[in-house]
């Protein structure tokens, strides 16, 4: 049973709407009602565009249509934007707000393909969405039918896939962004001269779900946030930041230590990258777990990693520096090693039987060892880990600054409108990442 219907007819212009298709409409809506039990009738929406609702008989049929269907207060509603994008997006807003996600679009067959790749855009596997055929014809609009098998008639060319993608990244361009401006964070131990670098936080961007907003940067099936709003949130940061968004490369997170030296065969996930190319930005995304960056301005070589408690417990940073003296012939004592915005030891805890793992690196990462879910160091425990493998200790950047001014290793959970935090936010979280690059 759809929770929301919304029926399409963004594809008709302002002298097309006649009798004909207003008792389409009509009758469409009668179905919707005699399927749904009252108490539990679905939102329904009518999708137009601009052009339909400015001219007065477009205005008025629009109006008699709502009339003639009995629903709900405020289960009925005709949205009008400029163009299907805008519309959908407006929809969309609304499902969001009422916490829909299951949705049947009835339109017309020939619009289906067209409407598959707009949602596509701007949903996510979250939603669950059906499409029922809208028997609606439009005398200007007819043409001769074709003679190609269904099949095709029910593919979208390749030409028009690339029409709407552009048209979803003009009206994202357009968006006003939420939170404030974009903010960035850089550390005093990287070299501004050699790297490009940073660590995002949640402002700027145009995420608009309360946990994701604004500045998301990962888009997850289990997540309301749709490919081409975290497309466009990079695209800012690309901007911004002066990195170029089509040699961007962000880990494949699996919480464990694989690495990927860039010029080789890419592993099916890592949580670590290493690279000496110029000119390429490599990143790893962070909502707790660490973001942590690598640089060694002798070599010319960097590296990201992505360390959650269990790649912290696998030794993935040092997986990455590891990397880069095999690779690039770098000398440990010259790699610097930056972690950014993270869970504290304030706000993490772990089962028994994992926090008795970081006991063993160091008795000082967890706290009230006691209890049956201890209080866990996951940043002590990786700057332990990397000394252990001989990065020196003033190479590395962590909470132990004792300069609250150049501290850029803050705690997720406790500064919400800085940062997401998965163990703050829960399952619908976002995502902030430290990115860096060799400049050339």
């Amino acid at each position: 049973m759809a929770k929301a219907v919304l029926i399409d007819l963004c594809h008709l212009g302002a002298n097309s709407w006649n009798n004909q298709i207003q008792n389409s409409i009509i009758r469409a809506l009668e179905t919707v009602g005699e399927e749904e039990v009252p108490s539990q009738a679905p939102f329904v929406c009518l999708m137009c565009c601009q052009a339909l609702k400015s001219k007065r008989n477009g205005e008025d049929a629009l109006q008699k249509t709502m009339q003639s269907f009995h629903c709900p207060k405020g289960r009925f509603e005709i949205v009008c934007s400029e163009n299907t994008v805008a519309t959908l997006y407006a929809i969309k807003q609304k499902l969001d707000e009422k916490d829909i996600n299951v949705i049947k679009i009835m339109l017309p067959s020939q619009r289906k393909p067209l409407m598959k790749e707009y949602t596509s855009q701007l949903f996510t596997s979250v939603y669950q969405i059906e499409y029922e055929d809208l028997e609606v014809t439009c005398e200007e609009n007819n043409h001769p039918k074709s003679t190609a098998p269904q099949s095709e008639l029910m593919s979208l060319s390749g030409q028009d896939a690339e029409k709407i993608q552009s048209e979803i990244k003009m009206f994202f361009e357009r968006l006003p962004p939420l939170k404030g401006k974009l903010t960035l964070l850089k550390s005093s131990l990287i070299p501004d001269h050699v790297f490009l670098h940073g660590f995002t936080t949640r402002t700027g961007g145009i995420s608009y779900i309360s946990t994701l907003s604004s500045f998301n940067l990962f888009c997850s099936s289990k997540r309301r946030d749709p490919p081409a709003v975290v497309k466009e949130n990079l695209r800012r940061l690309a901007v911004t930041a002066g990195f170029n968004q089509d040699t961007y490369h962000s880990v494949k997170v699996n919480h464990a230590s694989d690495v990927w030296v860039m010029g080789k065969a890419k592993p099916e996930s890592y949580d670590g990258i290493a690279t000496n190319q110029k000119g390429v930005t490599i990143a790893a995304p962070g909502a707790d777990c660490i973001p942590v960056l690598f640089a060694d301005p002798v070599q010319k070589a960097c590296g990201a990693a992505h360390s959650g408690w269990q790649g912290t417990l696998q030794g993935v940073s040092m997986a990455v520096v590891n990397a880069m003296i095999m690779e690039y012939g770098c000398n440990v004592k010259d790699i610097l090693v930056v972690l950014g915005p993270s869970v504290g030891p304030c706000c993490f805890k772990l089962p028994q039987e994992s926090a008795q793992k970081f006991h063993m690196i160091d008795p000082k990462c967890v706290r009230l060892y006691e209890s049956s879910h201890p209080y866990v160091d996951i940043r002590r425990a990786t700057r332990v880990l990397l000394e252990a493998g001989g990065v020196l200790p003033q190479n590395i950047q962590d909470d132990s600054v004792m300069d609250p001014n150049q501290n850029i290793t803050l705690c997720t959970s406790c500064c919400p409108n800085q940062f997401y935090s998965h163990v703050r936010d829960g399952e619908n979280f976002g995502t902030q990442v430290g990115y860096i690059s060799i400049k050339g």
